[in-house]
């Protein structure tokens, strides 16, 4: 059962964004990508209060450095659409379980990013999870 609502297109439209962020992340890094994304339309707090589609996430400005720049281009493959419908329908992977954010440094991991503690690291991508009650429904049980 799906946690957010997803058409086709919002299916494709999320295999895209998985793609252009971390292919080179393989399957686990693309879901944990796809993990962020629902999570942030789930969460309704900080910068993604309101937010309540796929499209509203990813077309969110300055939240994807893909988008922004430009390598969203490429068509989704049946790889990421499949990886795509297992995020929608709630699978979530650690350290991406609650993260509402995550980025690609040069180097090692700051301790915080956007005032939230670094949780985890997955190949060459960091994640950083909400902390207090403003962002609580990152944490409500699917």
């Amino acid at each position: 059962m799906a946690v957010v609502r997803a058409r086709q297109q919002d299916i494709d439209l999320l295999a895209r964004l998985l793609r252009a962020e971390a292919e080179g992340e393989g399957k686990q890094g693309m879901l944990m990508v796809g993990n962020v994304g629902i999570n942030r339309i789930r969460a309704n707090c900080s910068d993604f209060r309101g937010l309540r589609t796929i499209p509203q996430m990813v077309y969110q400005a300055h939240a994807f450095e893909a988008v922004q720049k430009g390598y969203f281009y490429q068509k989704p493959r049946q790889t990421e659409r499949r990886l795509a419908r297992r995020v929608v329908n709630g699978e979530r992977l650690w350290p991406a379980r609650y993260s509402l954010w995550y980025f690609r440094p040069p180097g090692n991991c700051p301790a915080t990013w956007y005032n939230q503690p670094h949780v985890g690291r997955y190949k060459l991508h960091c994640f950083y999870e909400p902390t207090g009650e403003e962002c609580e429904n990152v944490y409500n049980a699917l």
